[in-house]
C-alpha cells in the first residue's frame, strides 16, 4: 500500500531532507500535503515537484501570494494557525511528519494521534511540552510515535533489542557544541557567531543555539523520559564529539546496543517513514576505518547546567516543561538580537521556573497558557536578570 505522508514544515531543513527521501524510496511513498510559515515561493516549488492535494501556510498574510504562484495547479490552499490540524486529521494522510519550529506542530500532532495516524516527529518541543499527552493520546487511538531526532530514533532502533523492562539505561550522545572543552568562565563573553559556529552539524540558529547551551540534550533528556515511558534517572548524556554513535541503551544483562550512522538526517528520517522495514537509502555509508577512533566524556554540570535543569524539569512534568522550552525560546532570541549574554540565556529559565506556578495533568490549552507566561516573563526579566 502506498505511504500518504504529510510534512509539516516542508520548506526547512528536515523537510527538504524529508522530500529528498521520498524521491529516493519512490513508489509507495507519496506527498499529500506540505505547508511552510512565510516561504511561499519554496512551498510553490514544491508543489509543482510533488503535486500535492494540499498545501497550508500558517501565516494568512502569505496565502493570497501563494495562491498566485500555485494558480495553475489542482491544490487547496489552507491558512492560518489552525490549517496544520487541518492538514493533519486529513483522511489521506497516513504519516505527519512535523518538523516545525517551537509549539506551532503540536495541535496538529494531537489531531493526527487521535486519528491514529503514525507520527514522525523532528522536532523536540513537542515532546518536551507534552509528551505525556502526546503518548497517551496516539497509544489510545492506536497511532505511533516515531522519533526523527537522530539520538532517540538510535535509540528506538536500539530497544528492539529487547522490552522496556529490559533497560538498565539510555545513554544519549551529544557533540558537545562548540564549547564542549569551555570552562563556565570561558562563556561569560561568548558572542553569537562564537556560538553559531557548530563544528559537526549544519543548522538554524535556534537548535545551533541550543547546542552551544547543551540545551538540546536537555531537551532530549526530556523526550526520552515520554518516548521510551522510562524514569528520567535511567536517562545519561555521554559527550562524543565525532557525533558517529548516535546513542545507545544498555539492557540489564549487561549488553549495551548502540547505532551509529554518519551525521545524516536522511537515516532517521528514512526509518520513521520505512519501520518496520529497512530499504536502501541514500544516506552516506558509514566508514569506521576512516575515522579511526571514538572518544566519549562526560559533561560538566557545571558548565552546562541546562542538564540538570532538565533532571529537575521532568520528575516535575506538568507545565514545568513548557515554561522551561518556552523561556528558551525567548531567551535565545534575546541573545540572537543582542539583547543579553550568553550566559543569561540559562539564567532566565531558572528564573522562570522559579515563578511559575507549576501545574500539573494538564490540558492542551493549559500549556498553551504555560507556554504564553514564560515568553512574556522573559521579556519582562531580560533587562534586569
Amino acid at each position: 500500500m502506498v505511504k500518504q505522508i504529510a510534512i509539516l514544515g516542508s520548506t526547512g531543513s528536515i523537510g527538504k531532507n524529508a522530500l529528498e527521501v521520498i524521491d529516493a524510496l519512490g513508489a509507495g511513498y507519496q506527498v499529500v500535503a506540505l505547508s511552510a510559515h512565510t516561504s511561499v515561493r519554496l512551498l510553490a516549488d514544491q508543489a509543482r515537484r510533488y503535486r500535492p492535494g494540499f498545501l497550508a501556510v500558517t501565516d494568512a498574510d502569505y496565502a493570497r501570494h501563494l495562491g498566485e504562484l500555485v494558480a495553475d495547479l489542482d491544490v487547496e490552499i489552507l491558512a492560518g494557525p489552525d490549517a496544520l490540524v487541518k492538514i493533519a486529521q486529513l483522511d489521506q494522510v497516513d504519516v505527519v511528519l512535523a518538523a516545525v519550529v517551537g509549539a506551532a506542530g503540536l495541535p496538529a500532532l494531537l489531531a493526527a494521534g487521535r486519528r491514529g495516524k503514525r507520527l514522525a516527529i523532528a522536532n523536540k518541543e513537542p515532546l518536551v511540552i507534552a509528551g505525556e499527552l502526546l503518548r497517551e493520546e496516539t497509544q489510545k487511538h492506536g497511532g505511533i510515535i516515531l522519533p526523527v531526532d537522530s539520538e532517540h530514533s538510535a535509540v528506538f532502533q536500539a530497544m528492539q533489542s529487547g522490552t522496556r523492562e529490559e533497560v538498565k539505561r539510555i545513554i544519549l550522545t551529544a557533540s558537545g557544541g562548540p564549547f564542549r572543552q569551555a570552562t563556565a568562565e570561558e562563556l561569560q563573553d561568548v558572542t553569537a557567531e562564537q556560538a553559531l559556529s557548530h563544528p559537526v552539524w549544519n543548522m538554524g540558529p535556534k537548535i545551533t543555539v541550543d547546542s552551544a547551551t547543551m540545551m538540546n540534550k536537555a531537551f532530549e533528556i526530556i523526550e526520552a523520559r515520554w518516548l521510551f515511558d522510562i524514569p528520567v534517572d535511567k536517562v545519561e548524556v555521554l559527550i562524543h564529539p565525532e557525533s558517529i554513535v548516535h546513542s545507545l541503551v544498555e539492557f540489564v544483562d549487561g549488553s549495551t546496543i548502540a547505532q551509529l550512522g554518519e551525521p545524516d538526517m536522511r537515516l532517521p528520517i528514512q526509518y520513521a517513514l520505512t519501520y518496520p522495514a529497512r530499504v536502501a537509502g541514500i544516506a552516506k555509508e558509514l566508514r569506521l576505518e576512516e575515522i579511526g577512533k571514538l572518544t566519549f566524556a562526560k559533561p560538566d554540570f557545571q558548565t552546562f547546567r541546562s542538564l540538570s535543569l532538565a533532571y529537575k524539569v521532568a520528575q516535575t512534568g506538568g507545565t514545568a516543561p513548557v515554561v522551561f522550552n518556552a523561556a528558551n525560546e525567548a531567551a535565545v532570541e534575546e541573545f540572537l538580537a543582542g539583547r543579553i549574554k550568553f550566559v543569561r540565556i540559562v539564567e532566565l529559565i531558572e528564573h522562570c521556573l522559579d515563578k511559575h506556578n507549576i501545574k500539573t495533568r494538564v490540558s492542551l490549552e493549559e500549556l498553551l497558557e504555560a507556554d504564553a507566561w514564560a515568553r512574556r516573563k522573559v521579556t519582562e526579566l531580560a533587562p534586569r536578570v
